[in-house]
């Protein structure tokens, strides 16, 4: 990959500073990863078949995969693609120094079922969920339906006892209950539909439930028959009417006029033409001609039109129908491969169908079937991708597979593995790390201080889908909390405890204090140049403290340190 490059300190405080200077120059020069042998992949069938799947394409395409990359990179890479953070200094300095022929496959085993690594999975794993399910904003705001403590907590709760990925979704679909934790009747699945059937007629819900589960996109033809896709509208209302019976009731307490909570409950939906038995709904045509829609599913399956409750529960219907589809395995397969590997069989990852097939049909097709086979087991799943070739491949390209560019719009044949920017919970829990420092509170100040944090780079836009982005992307505003933010702050400081101040008193030699710097940072050790910088740095500096601080403030200010390589 690129040599690792520096953001600057503000230029008054170089200039006051010279050997700050130095370190932000010689930080710009730092070299490129040294490729080491790494140790063969567990043989699991389905390991074997996605390497075998793979030389195939290779070949059809004439390329060739760069080597793989070495075990420190490689370990960086999985420790924050499963729980969320790069690997403590002794972490990855066990991996390393470990003799097991499979130690990858060892190393990726404990991460996900050890008990010392299964709170940090399940918040990593509730993270990402809950900012797809509801965004990053969803439930921050008083108008807002969604307790984001309850749904979170679902989500910690499945992940940490490996809820079949079905069970997941079906529960999900069909929660019926308090949102707030502690009521008697708290079901935190109910987060995430709550807010969407707030909404006229659930069209949210409608959209959401089958872009996440489903894979198909299909808000447009609410209005219209969809230019690309088979989705007409006429299969938008008539999946719209399996959300009709469900209904957000506000709840108050103490007198007070501010909504407390709210319950997601399931009633009798009468129909729009008043007939319950026969509880019709209503659109129109763009020309103005009305049509009526009953609950039929996406393969044509259809179920009573009764809007009795005790007759025919529609959202049950739904899941039932929902995770006995072969789009929600094949939905999720694609999600976490983008997740793992960067891209997805399909850009976007939730549109599937004829009008947009996939990079490798055969291996997309093969996983999906894999992964029902193994009863929908999430954590299988991560290990088959995170010990296959493509994803253990090296972030350089090399001459035969340069053109495997998918940022420049080609489709991505993982020939090596796509350097990407770190998520921003991703950075905020690795420099909370690099300070050796936790933070401080319960669970709950915990989740509000990283929330404070990651607000400024959350944009959100007023969509029907709720949509939002983040300015997590070098923005001024980022450069100036690496900078001087009060995380990046905390972990340059050289108080007890810290690992500068661990590493300033012990009794190594200073060439290894770096490469103990270097480990804990980018997981691999300085080049011979870089070494011959941090002495000159160290002669400008005076003292090995202060060398070891710049230098460790510049190495969490690179490029290597912000991106998952």
């Amino acid at each position: 990959m690129a040599a690792m490059t520096c953001l600057a300190r503000p230029w008054t405080e170089t200039m006051n500073r010279p050997a700050l200077f130095a370190a932000a120059l010689w930080a710009g020069l730092l070299g490129l990863i040294v490729e080491r042998p790494a140790n063969a992949a567990d043989s699991l069938p389905q390991v074997e078949m996605i390497d075998q799947r793979m030389d195939e394409y290779w070949k059809e395409w004439e390329m060739r995969p760069s080597p793989l990359a070495d075990d420190g990179v490689w370990a960086r890479r999985v420790f924050l693609d499963l729980i969320g953070r790069i690997p403590r200094l002794d972490e990855l300095q066990a991996f390393l120094k470990s003799r097991e022929p499979d130690k990858r496959a060892a190393l990726v085993k404990e991460l996900l079922y050890a008990d010392r690594y299964t709170e940090e999975l399940a918040r990593n794993w509730a993270t990402i969920w809950c900012n797809l399910l509801v965004g990053r904003s969803g439930g921050t705001d008083n108008n807002d339906f969604t307790n984001r403590e309850g749904l979170l907590k679902y989500l910690r709760d499945s992940f940490a006892a490996n809820k079949a990925y079905d069970q997941m979704a079906l529960e999900l679909v069909t929660a019926s209950g308090a949102t707030r934790p502690g009521e008697v009747n708290f079901n935190g699945a109910v987060n995430y539909l709550v807010n969407k059937v707030n909404d006229e007629n659930a069209t949210q819900a409608t959209s959401s439930v089958s872009r996440i589960f489903l894979g198909s996109q299909v808000q447009c033809t609410q209005c219209h028959n969809h230019p690309f896709n088979d989705w007409k509208q006429q299969k938008f209302w008539e999946f719209n009417a399996f959300f009709r019976q469900v209904r957000a009731l506000r709840r108050f307490e103490n007198g007070a006029r501010d909504v407390a909570y709210a319950e997601l409950v399931d009633q009798d939906f009468p129909g729009e033409a008043g007939d319950p038995s026969q509880a019709v709904v209503f659109y129109e045509l763009r020309n103005g001609v009305t049509r009526t829609a009953y609950p039929v599913f996406v393969d044509g399956t259809e179920i009573s039109p009764s809007g009795y409750v005790n007759e025919t529960n529609r959202r049950q219907e739904l899941g039932k129908l929902i995770v006995g589809s072969p789009d929600l395995a094949r939905t999720i397969v694609n999600r976490m491969w983008a997740h793992f590997l960067g891209y997805g069989f399909t850009k976007p990852v939730d549109d599937l169908g004829p009008h947009n097939p996939p990079s490798h049909p055969v291996l997309f097709d093969e996983l999906s079937d894999a992964f029902r086979e193994r009863s929908y087991d999430l954590r299988q799943l991560m290990t088959w991708i995170v010990l296959s070739r493509p994803y253990q491949l090296s972030s350089t390209p090399t001459a035969e597979n340069q053109s495997d560019d998918p940022a420049s719009g080609e489709t991505p044949r993982f020939t090596h593995f796509y350097p990407r920017q770190l998520r921003a919970e991703e950075l905020y829990q690795s420099l909370l790390l690099a300070g050796q420092a936790g933070a401080e509170g319960s669970y709950e100040e915990q989740e509000r201080q990283r929330r404070e944090w990651l607000r400024q780079f959350v944009i959100a836009f007023g969509t029907d889908e709720g949509d939002e982005t983040t300015t997590f992307n070098g923005s001024i505003p980022q450069a100036l909390m690496m900078f001087n933010g009060e995380l990046v702050q905390s972990a340059t400081k050289t108080d007890n405890g810290t690992l500068l101040a661990q590493l300033a008193a012990s009794s190594l030699k200073p060439t290894d204090k770096v490469s103990q710097l270097f480990l804990a940072a980018v997981a691999r050790r300085p080049t011979k140049e870089e070494v011959d910088l941090a002495a000159q740095l160290f002669r400008v500096r005076g003292d090995e403290a202060g060398m070891l601080q710049d230098l460790w403030w510049a190495l969490l200010n690179s490029n290597e340190f912000i991106l998952n390589h």
